[in-house]
């Protein structure tokens, strides 16, 4: 299947290549901040001009082979070099206010050595006194110089007119079938969450489920700060993996970068079919383990609870975490349990059979018919105090399966819950998360 044109922007860091991008697709979706090293993973983009469709890649600051990096800047320079790889064009993006820097020549020495092209992104452009000092950058053999002003715009749609003109002086190129993309943007995909606290294995988990390094892995809180999203063939269909970032208290929240990645993640939440809640065996279960999964199930979302680095605990602690876990996240109804290793991958080949049969309870519809047999024996095995009775009930919708009660007076909650626990027992939706609505005859 052919696919769309790829354009990698890349840079050393803090040169303004998540500004550019944010101005090229129209809408603020990179984290931008005046300081170096926020954009840490590869981050795809969709785009269409004059009728062209090309895929637009975000990058980290790139420091090739520079003595002051460290091993956290050499993982983001790598992914900088996987997109260079994959790309059919890079947009190599300089400041024109500081001129040519070593990383700057060590970043055109290797884009020097591909076939594909390259072209020269001069920003900070503002205004025609600053053309001047673009020409410097003709030395480093890349071509001209395109000015731009990524913060206010000029000279982008310049820009994206040479794009889209490289790639028609080239190879033709057909964008994706309408039938791919239904593929990839169909309601019907499976669309999977990996959320958790900082630094508790989740892109570890996510590199390993998609096969190669897409995100950046690091011993350092913080790492991912965009939601990433990747889609993978796999037996249940088209799958949906979302990296999010490690999400903490918002009193603990300081920077505006970490309140941006803290709101995608939720984002990624509520619009995911299902989320792997990632604990870190070696900590138990913490507090915001606790509140990330009350904010998962009020958005009701299907949890599969992760127990990362369960090889590094010894018998009596594999014991104790997992009654810790029914203690603190028992108001999850008993969510599927997975003890893994995310390094080493060992126990991940159980996460798809577990996440086909969650996915089936949460799109199931039960007939009426058995629905009322279940809520009729549990009322017969026991009744409801001073003459309260469930009437009818019927299930309403799916995603979550949700279930209206017609009672002839106010139950109490606990019967409620008991008529809930029945509901899961009987018609056999284990942890599927389920929601009841409850209406009163006579109001």
């Amino acid at each position: 299947m052919p696919r769309n044109p790829v354009v990698a922007v890349v840079g050393r860091p803090n040169v303004g290549k998540s500004t550019l991008v944010n101005r090229l697709i129209g809408s603020r979706k990179a984290i931008v901040e005046e300081r170096p090293g926020v954009t840490r993973d590869r981050n795809d983009f969709e785009m269409e001009w004059a009728g062209k469709e090309f895929t637009l890649v975000d990058t980290g600051g790139w420091l090739p082979n520079t003595s002051q990096a460290t091993a956290l800047d050499n993982k983001v320079s790598k992914q900088s070099e996987h997109a260079i790889e994959d790309a059919d064009l890079v947009l190599f993006v300089v400041d024109v206010r500081i001129g040519i820097a070593a990383e700057d020549a060590l970043i055109a020495e290797k884009l020097r050595s591909r076939t594909s092209p390259s072209f020269v992104v001069a920003n900070k452009v503002d205004d025609p006194a600053h053309e001047a000092a673009m020409w410097e950058f003709m030395s480093l053999g890349l071509g001209e110089p395109k000015p731009v002003s990524a913060l206010h715009g000029r000279g982008t749609a310049d820009l994206l007119d040479a794009v889209i003109a490289n790639f028609s002086s080239g190879e033709p190129y057909e964008p994706e079938s309408d039938e791919d993309d239904e593929t990839q943007d169909s309601d019907d995909m499976i669309a999977v969450a990996i959320v958790g606290r900082p630094n508790v294995g989740k892109s570890t988990l996510f590199n390993k489920l998609i096969g190669s390094e897409r995100a950046v892995v690091h011993d350092q809180a913080g790492t991912t700060r965009d939601a990433i999203d990747t889609v993978i063939e796999t037996d249940l269909g088209p799958m949906r993996f979302v990296d999010t970032a490690g999400m903490r208290r918002k009193a603990r929240i300081s920077e505006d970068t970490e309140y941006y990645s803290l709101i995608r993640a939720l984002e990624a939440i509520n619009k995911a079919d299902i989320a792997l809640l990632v604990i870190d065996s070696t900590v138990g279960v913490t507090h915001q383990d606790q509140r990330l999964s009350e904010r998962i199930d009020a958005a009701g979302c299907p949890i599969v609870v992760v127990l990362n680095k369960w090889e590094l605990l010894g018998t009596d602690e594999r014991e104790l975490l997992v009654e810790q876990v029914e203690m603190k996240l028992g108001f999850l109804a008993d969510p599927p349990l997975m003890k893994i290793s995310a390094l080493s991958g060992k126990g991940i080949h159980r996460l798809f059979p577990i996440l086909g049969e969650t996915i089936h309870g949460y799109h199931r519809r039960i007939p009426t018919r058995e629905v009322n047999l279940a809520i009729s024996k549990a009322q017969i095995a026991h009744p409801a105090p001073a003459g309260g009775r469930v009437l009818y009930a019927t299930q309403g919708s799916i995603d979550p399966p949700t279930f209206t009660f017609f009672v002839n007076k106010k139950l109490p909650r606990t019967y409620i819950r008991y008529l809930e626990n029945q509901l899961r027992s009987q018609l056999d939706l284990g942890s599927t998360p389920i929601k009841i609505r409850v209406r009163n005859r006579n109001t």
